[in-house]
């Protein structure tokens, strides 16, 4: 039972303090996520500091159960409130939110930097922007300063296809051709005739017309206009 007494203790007390923290320090992981990966990784390693080793795997048996545990009451909505915290708005209508701010503990400038991220640069174009539990930053654009969408036109698109990628790094990805129905043969003769091999492709993928797309470590335009310049002191 002092196995089972103390495990849960580390556990519940580590994840009330993270609570503590706040959300902004367990960006983009819920507390009990990161948690769990804090603790795993720190009672796996106590066997090469001491000669320990089945006492090491119990307690990460047990946290592993009492992380099993959490995330079955988190699927409880009459119980998630306890375990996930409520998103906290920091932009409302294009005002910023200075007790939100206070309570996650964030900088103006750095939530104009998470606006720019997003693709804004006036909190005034905001309709709402909140912290989420995770710690992520959600940002929802006024009606008239979102991007146009189809609808907003009338407009019919057609469906979404993702390119399939059949060759990467160099490399001939066999699945995804036997679920093009295709062969090594068919690609390596449309690869001859693009005049390259498959060593010199980064990647080739099949587009929604059927047709292959390739890409290569040589690329198209190599001249030294402005379209090409490249961040840093590689110019």
């Amino acid at each position: 039972m002092e196995f089972v007494y103390r495990a849960f203790m580390i556990f519940l007390f580590g994840y009330l303090f993270l609570r503590f923290t706040g959300k902004k320090a367990i960006s983009q992981m819920h507390s009990f996520d990161m948690l769990f990966i804090l603790i795993i990784g720190n009672v796996i390693s106590q066997p090469l500091q001491r000669d320990s080793v089945w006492q090491a795997l119990l307690y990460t048996f047990m946290i592993v159960v009492f992380y099993k545990i959490l995330m079955f009451i988190s699927m409880n909505n009459k119980l998630r409130w306890i375990l996930y915290e409520s998103p906290t708005v920091l932009i409302r209508n294009g005002d910023i939110d200075r007790k939100g701010l206070r309570k996650v503990r964030l900088p103006v400038d750095e939530l104009l930097a998470q606006l720019r991220v997003h693709g804004h640069t006036d909190t005034r174009n905001i309709a709402l922007a909140a912290m989420e539990d995770n710690g992520q930053i959600s940002v929802i654009p006024k009606s008239k300063y979102r991007a146009v969408q189809p609808g907003d036109l009338k407009v019919k698109v057609k469906k979404e296809f993702i390119p399939i990628p059949v060759i990467m790094d160099g490399q001939i990805i066999d699945h995804n051709l036997k679920y093009l129905q295709l062969d090594r043969e068919w690609l390596l003769k449309r690869v001859k005739q693009k005049g390259t091999t498959v060593r010199d492709i980064i990647l080739a993928t099949i587009t929604d017309s059927g047709t292959l797309h390739i890409d290569t470590n040589n690329p198209h335009n190599e001249d030294k206009g402005p379209y090409s310049y490249k961040p840093g002191e590689d110019n």
